[in-house]
C-alpha cells in the first residue's frame, strides 16, 4: 500500500496561489502583511488563514506575524526553522542591521565548526530571541559604525547583510566574547590571510576608534608577519600608556608587552600553535610545491616585550 506523505498538505486554490506567489517573490520567510497583500483578506481573516496553514503543516510560525514555508519534500514534517540567516533578516523587519561576529566568521569561512547562535548587530537595543531551536542574539552598535558591510547570498534567491571580511575581524577584536575569544578570531584571521586587505583592516581599526582594537590587531598582524612596518606604525601611533588584556574574556594575568600596551593573557605560543596546526593540515591535504610551502610556512618571529 502506497502512503501519500503530502496528503495532509493538499492545498486549496487560495492557499496554492499564496504559496506560488510567495515563491515567486522569494518570500519563503513571510509576514502576515504578505498574506493580506496576496489574498486581499482582512487582518483578522489573514491571521486565521495563516493559522490554518500552520495547522496543516504548510507553514511554521516563527514568532507572532512571522512564518516560514515548509518544503513539501519534507512530507509530514510540520516544524521547519528555515534558513536562520534569512529569519534574522526578517526579524529585523527593514531596520538597520548586519550579521556579525561569530555568524559573520562562519559566513566568511573563518571557522571550522558551525555556530548555533546567530549574531546580529543593530543600533537599537533588542532582547535575545529563540525560535524553533535557533537563538538570535543582538549586539548594539553605534549608527556611525554601520560601515564595512556587504550582501551575502545564502541561497539562490535570498541574501542577507553581513560584515565584510575585514570588518568581521575588527568586530571580533572589539568584542571577542561574541566569537569564542581572541584565539578564535586569530585562527580566522590566519585562515583567510591570503584574502585579507591589511590596509583596509588598519583603516577600519582607526575608524572604529577603540584603542584595544588597534592594540590587538597590531599584535596579531605582527605575530603572523602579515603587515609591513608602515601599517604597524599607523596602529601604534596614538597608543596611550594604558594596558588592556589581549583577550577580555580571560583573567587579567600574564606578562605585559610594552610595544603594544597589551597584557598577554593568551600565551603567544598558543596563537602560533593554531597557525602551525592549520599549516600542517593544509600541507597534508594539498601537498604543495616547494614554493607554495615556503609561502605558507608559519611565522617563526620571536616576540619581545
Amino acid at each position: 500500500m502506497r502512503t501519500n506523505n503530502t496528503s495532509l498538505k493538499t492545498l486549496g486554490p487560495q492557499a496554492a496561489n499564496l504559496v506560488t506567489m510567495l515563491h515567486e517573490r522569494s518570500r519563503a520567510v513571510f509576514r502576515l502583511e504578505d498574506v493580506r497583500d496576496i489574498t486581499g483578506l482582512s487582518e483578522v481573516s489573514a491571521r486565521s488563514f495563516a493559522r490554518k496553514l500552520v495547522d496543516r503543516g504548510v507553514a511554521t510560525r516563527i514568532k507572532p506575524g512571522l512564518y516560514v514555508l515548509v518544503p513539501f519534500e519534507l512530507g509530514r514534517e510540520r516544524q521547519y526553522p528555515g534558513n536562520p540567516l534569512v529569519v534574522a533578516r526578517e526579524i529585523m523587519r527593514g531596520e538597520d542591521y548586519y550579521l556579525s561576529h561569530a555568524t559573520a566568521m562562519e559566513s566568511h569561512g573563518m571557522t571550522t565548526q558551525p555556530r548555533l547562535v546567530v549574531m546580529v548587530s543593530t543600533p537599537k537595543p533588542r532582547r535575545s530571541l529563540t525560535a524553533l531551536g535557533a537563538e538570535f542574539r543582538f549586539v548594539r552598535c553605534q549608527r556611525r559604525h554601520l560601515f564595512g558591510l556587504t550582501e551575502h547570498w545564502v541561497t539562490k534567491q535570498e541574501k542577507v547583510r553581513v560584515s565584510d571580511l575585514e570588518r568581521t575581524i575588527i568586530d571580533g577584536l572589539k568584542q571577542p566574547e561574541h566569537c569564542g575569544g581572541v584565539t578564535e578570531v586569530a585562527k580566522g584571521l590566519w585562515m583567510r590571510r591570503q584574502d585579507v586587505n591589511v590596509d583596509r583592516l588598519v583603516q577600519y581599526a582607526k575608524r572604529i576608534g577603540v584603542g584595544a582594537v588597534g592594540r590587538r590587531l597590531g599584535f596579531l598582524l605582527e605575530t603572523y608577519e602579515m603587515a609591513a612596518a608602515p601599517a604597524l606604525d599607523r596602529l601604534r601611533n596614538g597608543l596611550t600608556s594604558t594596558y588592556v588584556r589581549l583577550d577580555p574574556v580571560l583573567p587579567a594575568e600574564g606578562k605585559r608587552m610594552r610595544r603594544w600596551r597589551l597584557q598577554l593573557n593568551v600565551d603567544p605560543e598558543e596563537l602560533l600553535a593554531v597557525v602551525r596546526t592549520s599549516w600542517a593540515m593544509t600541507s597534508a591535504r594539498l601537498r604543495p610545491t616547494r614554493a607554495d610551502a615556503r609561502a605558507a610556512e608559519p611565522p617563526s618571529r620571536q616576540m619581545h616585550g
